[in-house]
């Protein structure tokens, strides 16, 4: 494909290499692109619009809503649901599914973190929106949130919008990994960047040293073995889980939200964030595990769990494995 092709375009072309396809996966990137620039506008005028800030509400995991977030949710839902194509949908803000008039109803499933890291969007640091879509097992009279839940080697395709210096459409529909750049003059995606691949190793890792004080033993060894190692790595940590992987995705390297003394389970959402990342991750190369399992391989047991997760570099994260199986005797909870 040629550099600079729009994603409609880009689309097209995939769409023509399967005879019997409708049209309607096209049609569903094609709104969420949509759903997208409309939310990279509102970012872009942060500070000169009241978007800033908290809503005063909080969420189904009880974490303060920014106005940001608000106003990003209901865009993918206003944007995608009478599109045809979806049978229900799923946000990290929202406690149950998002069903959909039947009259509209298709056979895809929508999940989406609408506006991950929104807390820096008051410091002007880049935000992101990280979505999944699944295929419905068989017609259903009315989608359950059982329909959701599935392994993340079932998605159909998945990807991020990255709302920084430039905004970046990333996605993989399980045939590499493509991005496309947001050309505000023209106000189309245009191809940036076709066949990602991730370097198999890199140097820089990227955690939260903040929670260091909860971190398990096993954590707290890695670390340092890396900070040993100061020539090979140094640390890299932006708060914003769609800018750190998309560096990463970049430059090579690790990010790590292990498990702690206080999250034993994690805090990152399997289905919103951990499941669509990993996939990009291992189209381009990558890997991506909770410390001992692949995280593609776990079957969710409800809509909002969370999982510790441990993604990029293919050889950094498999070392980390490693790391972790191993001493996971000796100090106890494992990461």
């Amino acid at each position: 494909m040629s550099k600079g092709m729009t994603l409609t375009r880009f689309l097209l072309e995939e769409q023509r290499r399967y005879p019997n396809s409708r049209g309607n996966f096209t049609a569903l990137f094609s709104d969420l692109a949509v759903a997208a620039k409309i939310i990279s506008r509102e970012v872009d005028r942060a500070g000169l619009v009241n978007i800033l800030g908290a809503t005063g509400d909080k969420n189904v995991h009880g974490e303060e809503v920014q106005k940001l977030d608000e106003f990003a949710n209901e865009t993918i839902i206003r944007t995608m649901e009478r599109g045809g194509y979806l049978a229900g949908m799923a946000s990290e803000e929202e406690e149950d599914i998002i069903r959909i008039d039947p009259a509209c109803r298709g056979d895809y499933l929508l999940l989406f973190d609408p506006l991950d890291g929104s807390s820096n969007i008051d410091v002007n640091i880049s935000v992101g929106t990280i979505f999944s879509v699944l295929r419905l097992d068989g017609p259903r009279a009315e989608t359950a949130p059982g329909d959701f839940l599935k392994c993340g080697a079932r998605q159909a395709a998945a990807g991020y919008v990255l709302y920084g210096s430039s905004t970046m459409f990333v996605y993989t529909t399980g045939f590499g990994v493509h991005g496309f750049t947001l050309d505000p003059g023209v106000g189309e995606f245009l191809l940036s960047h076709e066949n990602i691949r991730m370097p198999d190793k890199g140097r820089i890792y990227s955690i939260n040293e903040g929670n260091s004080r909860r971190w398990t033993e096993a954590t707290s060894r890695y670390i340092a073995r890396l900070k040993a190692n100061e020539k090979d790595c140094s640390a890299r940590y932006v708060g914003s889980l769609v800018a750190d992987f998309h560096r990463n995705l970049l430059k090579g390297g690790i990010f790590l939200y292990p498990a702690d003394k206080k999250s034993t389970n994690g805090k990152l959402r399997l289905l919103y964030e951990a499941n669509p990342l990993a996939f990009v991750a291992e189209q381009a190369g990558g890997r991506a595990s909770n410390g001992e399992t692949r995280i593609l391989d776990i079957t969710p047991s409800e809509l909002h769990q969370r999982t510790p997760l441990i993604i990029g570099s293919r050889l950094d994260v498999l070392e980390a494995e490693a790391f972790f199986k191993e001493t996971a005797g000796e100090t106890g909870p494992k990461a």
